[in-house]
């Protein structure tokens, strides 16, 4: 199911998704604010850190595991603010719904990790559904 519009890297969630969830004066936690913050953010301006929030959350799936495709086939253990994979952490641990309606990127993120578990072996991240070994 892909639903990317032309030059949706430059559009906010907010746009994309046609939904304003608020300011990020109203978020009652720090985690709260920021995701607000970041859903008026254009996309092609999201940090790893960025995309680990977000795809933790549950905002824009569609969009944000498609960009951190990109980022883990640069780097399997691409970082956000806590240790090396939680990125990678977080796109293997998205609800088996998620994974079912989009089998293309299932299949995607199986080949990165494939491709890569020698790198992965000596991590402890839990990659869910994803912990194959060759």
């Amino acid at each position: 199911m892909e639903v990317h519009p032309n030059n949706w890297q430059f559009k906010t969630l907010q746009q994309l998704e046609k939904k304003d969830w608020g300011s990020p004066n109203d978020g009652d936690s720090f985690l709260v604010e920021r995701c607000l913050q970041l859903t008026k953010i254009p996309l092609n301006e999201f940090t790893v850190e960025d995309l680990r929030i977000m795809i933790g959350q549950n905002f824009g799936l569609i969009y944000l595991v498609t960009l951190a495709m990109e980022r883990l086939k640069e780097n399997i253990l691409a970082e956000g603010d806590f240790y090396p994979g939680d990125l990678l952490k977080n796109v293997a641990n998205i609800n088996e719904q998620f994974w079912a309606d989009n089998e293309h990127l299932r299949k995607e993120l199986m080949e990165i990790i494939k491709r890569n578990w020698q790198k992965l072996e000596g991590e402890n991240i839990s990659l869910g559904a994803f912990s194959i070994k060759n």
